[in-house]
């Protein structure tokens, strides 16, 4: 959480979000107004923090990580421009510490190259799209950080893109894996593509594969920006 999150958070009146993340902050938000909802509720729960806003309330929503990066910062924005001009409450997007961002630093400095960032939950975007553009960052050797890697219900779609990055990239290519970044009970593993999808994988995860130039020293995952050393 950056200081300009914190001191939102602390200058708020309503804090809306879902329960998950807001129990990540209970004590910082103890004194506040709170309406949190659960999974799939997003639309119901942005929209009574743009009524609330609306009615000239102080309000925050908050989301893991950056707001901005499979945050709620567009569903905010696009139900605020669904009111009349008038009713229309100012709003900002402050960012955070995406996923992504946070686990690179854990890892070492995977991200020093150009990446793509692709979510596995197929619950908004259709599977076979997701798959299509893995293939895409893999051909154009991008490195590649997955979000929502692995639950219950998807046991198996991280071994479904690991066979995909696997007819393109070599086995060898280095994968780390990060496990509740930034949190309490932080854990990270290094491994290498042929071998991430036996690993342990959950939805608190974020897998970060690398590049062709990508290679592991001293434990820490380096991807060269191409500097001649």
């Amino acid at each position: 959480m950056t200081p300009r999150a914190l001191h939102a958070i602390e200058a708020a009146e309503f804090v809306v979000g879902y329960h998950t993340y807001m129990s990540l902050i209970k004590d910082l938000i103890a004194d506040k107004k709170q309406v949190g909802t659960g999974m799939k509720q997003e639309i119901e729960r942005c929209a009574k923090a743009v009524e609330l806003a609306s009615e000239g309330n102080n309000v925050v929503v908050v989301s893991s990580g950056d707001p901005g990066v499979y945050g709620m910062a567009g569903l905010v924005l696009e139900l605020i421009g669904k009111l009349p001009e008038e009713k229309r409450p100012q709003s900002e997007i402050i960012p955070g510490l995406t996923a992504a961002n946070t686990s690179a630093a854990i890892l070492g400095a995977p991200l020093m190259h150009d990446y793509a960032v692709i979510s596995l939950s197929d619950l908004l975007t259709p599977w076979e799209l997701i798959k299509k553009r893995a293939k895409m960052a893999a051909e154009g050797d991008f490195v590649i950080a997955l979000y929502n890697p692995r639950s219950r219900g998807r046991a198996t779609h991280l071994d479904e893109i690991c066979d995909i990055l696997l007819a393109i990239k070599a086995p060898t290519t280095p994968a780390g894996i990060v496990r509740k970044a930034g949190r309490n009970g932080m854990s990270f593993t290094i491994t290498d593509l042929a071998h991430l999808a036996e690993q342990d994988v959950d939805m608190q995860s974020t897998v970060i594969i690398g590049n062709s130039r990508t290679r592991v020293e001293n434990g820490r995952m380096i991807t060269p920006r191409g500097y001649e050393l």
